[in-house]
Parts: structure tokens; sequence; C-alpha cells
């Protein structure tokens, strides 16, 4: 089933001049694999839609089931030369937990917040 990363994971998120630093946490060790397999600098980077001008690198935080992703040229030159205040690291981390991630069926019970709608 696909459902959207926030019920998989969280964030953390920093910024330092024109670059986003963000983690993608997993909530539980099923989930990790998942992550990595999904969740490519390629794909984080498409998500964001040109929004991210730079490179994208990702780094496995293997012990802390974890993935961090640096993104250059993610902040309209950097949080105090920028008019756009939405792209901060803290909304770009938030946004992300929007990202559309394929979990097995048999997961269903540690997803984090999910509910099923039904077709009626």
């Amino acid at each position: 089933m696909k459902i959207r990363l926030q019920h998989i994971a969280h964030t953390r998120s920093g910024d330092k001049g024109n670059t986003s630093n963000i983690m993608v946490i997993a909530y539980e060790p099923e989930f990790y694999p998942l992550l990595k397999a999904q969740l490519t600098a390629d794909k984080f980077k498409a998500f964001y839609a040109g929004t991210v001008k730079g490179d994208v690198l990702r780094y496995e935080v293997d012990t802390l089931e974890a993935l961090n992703f640096v993104a250059h040229g993610a902040l309209g030159g950097g949080v105090s030369r920028s008019l756009c205040l939405d792209n901060y690291g803290k909304a770009l981390s938030a946004a992300v937990l929007g990202f559309e991630i394929e979990v097995p069926d048999t997961l269903k019970g540690k997803l984090r917040g999910f509910q099923e709608t039904l077709d009626v």
C-alpha cells in the first residue's frame, strides 16, 4: 500500500547559509530498509520540484536507522538573504513527510497515525 512518509518516519532539520540538512528517522527498524530503497537523493530532490537548486547528498546512518540529506541551494540564497520564508530547513523537513512510499500490508499494524479510508 502507498502511504505518506509521516506514518513511518519523523524528521529533524538544520540550515546553514544556502544548505539545508534534513534527517529522516524511521519509527521502527522494519521501516528503515523501505526508506533506504525508496527515498533516494534523486527522488528527494525531485520531490521539491525546483526548490532545491543544487546537489543533494544522502548519507545512510544505519546505527540510527536514519537517512541524512544535505540539500545545497535549497534556501533561496540563505535564510537571511531570502524573501521566501517557507524555504527554511524546518519547512522543508515538514514537507518531505508528504513523500509517498510503498509499505507492505504486513506492516500496517506498525504505522503511526494511519487510518484507511473506506470506499462507500
